[in-house]
């Protein structure tokens, strides 16, 4: 039906055309226009399978994100080496000879934020075959050379009385209650974001001196290692993300095709010299370019601070043109894509000759971004982040309708 309706829809705007005395030269169809997902990949939210219909909607749909799977190992390792480097009568606090830790979950159904609690509970020996909250076994660690059982204490999704997930407040309520109830067993604090790993040291009665990790390199976060409130997070190339999202746009626009449109400004440079610092990934077999991840600590945290930009990334010329393009934001009160997401689109836009127009949900409702994704028209290109990671044919049903 919706094919039939698409092939209606054409024929009524070739019509259009003839009577207008025009004709379809040099119109690209709404439908054949580029369309980059992005920081949320199309995908069931239970099983986390990719969306492969949605990834090849047409040929100029790609997904830009980061390892999703590598970044969880790589918070897991900046715990065990956290670990391996503490003195087991300090990290121990109540010196039962457990190393007792709780996990902060952003949302079940997300791919990112299953891979962060995978990675956690492989690096610690508690991986139980499941990313749910509560399912977990006993593991161990090296602790300052002595192997010790590691225990999740306790796991929950932060979910905000409003319905929104990764939430911060949620988190300082679960910290404010596990501070009481579990006492001195906690002795590590895990989260799958900044936003949450904050939410906990704000909670009142948070144990003093247990350290905390995030994931996101924030700003506040990355100030907040470098004050010793948290013990680490991870970066995943913001820059290079929200960079590789243009790019790609670019390319498309500028009419590359095949492994130009993901190499070209990226991993080599452009015929402007412009190419991303930071190391990207391509897997053809899901059209998902992804930068790296890497460790941010007390030992490094001064190069990941605010206000640095890819000196990579050049103004093209005004002899390429401008290009108009909608971006919906699934959030806005997400602190990682509001606070160093959208910074950076903002900032690299204009250097790619893009006008950027940009529209926010509430983290609740895909109508809250559906809304005002409209007069799709005007836009050469469309790059979306979705509120449910399984809403791509909602995206797809109003571009093609021409709203």
């Amino acid at each position: 039906m919706k094919r039939a309706i698409l092939a209606l829809s054409l024929i009524v705007l070739s019509s259009a055309m003839i009577f207008a005395g025009g004709n379809t030269e040099g119109v690209v169809l709404n439908q054949d226009k580029p369309v980059v997902f992005f920081n949320r990949q199309p995908s069931d939210p239970v099983s986390g399978e990719i969306d492969m219909s949605a990834m090849t909607w047409n040929d100029s749909t790609f997904y830009v994100g980061f390892d999703a799977a590598g970044g969880g190992a790589v918070q897991g390792k900046l715990v065990v080496d956290y670990l391996a480097a503490a003195d087991p009568a300090v990290i121990d606090r109540n010196g039962d000879g457990v190393i007792g830790y709780v996990l902060c979950i952003g949302d079940v159904g997300h791919n990112d934020s299953k891979a962060r609690t995978q990675g956690v509970r492989e690096a610690l020996g508690t991986w139980d075959g499941s990313t749910d909250p509560g399912v977990a076994k006993e593991g161990s660690a090296i602790v300052g050379g002595t192997e010790m059982k590691v225990v999740e204490l306790d796991s929950r999704a932060m979910t905000g009385t409003d319905g929104t997930t990764w939430n911060a407040n949620a988190a300082t309520d679960a910290m404010g209650v596990w501070a009481t109830s579990l006492g001195d067993q906690i002795d590590l604090v895990i989260s799958n974001n900044d936003g949450m790993a904050m939410g906990c040291l704000q909670a009142s009665n948070y144990p003093a001196g247990v350290p905390a990790f995030g994931y996101d390199a924030n700003a506040d976060a990355i100030e907040a290692i470098g004050t010793g409130m948290l013990a680490g997070t991870v970066s995943q190339n913001v820059d290079a993300q929200a960079t590789a999202t243009l790019q790609v746009l670019r390319n498309l626009l500028d009419g590359l095709t095949g492994d130009e449109a993901v190499t070209v400004g990226i991993t080599e440079a452009d015929a402007n010299g412009n190419k991303i610092s930071a190391d990207m990934m391509y897997l053809p077999e899901t059209r998902a370019l992804l930068a790296q991840n890497t460790g941010v600590t007390a030992a490094n945290w001064t190069q990941y601070q605010a206000g640095q930009r890819d000196q990579g990334i050049k103004q093209l010329p005004d002899s390429v043109p401008t290009k108009n393009v909608i971006l919906t934001i699934y959030n806005s009160g997400d602190n990682f894509l509001s606070s160093s997401y959208i910074p950076a689109l903002q900032y690299y836009a204009p250097l790619l000759n893009i006008n950027l127009t940009i529209v926010q949900g509430d983290g609740q409702n895909e109508s809250s971004c559906l809304d005002r994704f409209m007069n799709l028209s005007n836009f050469d290109a469309y790059a979306i982040n979705m509120v449910r990671t399984n809403s791509a044919e909602d995206y797809f049903q109003r571009i093609e309708s021409g709203v």
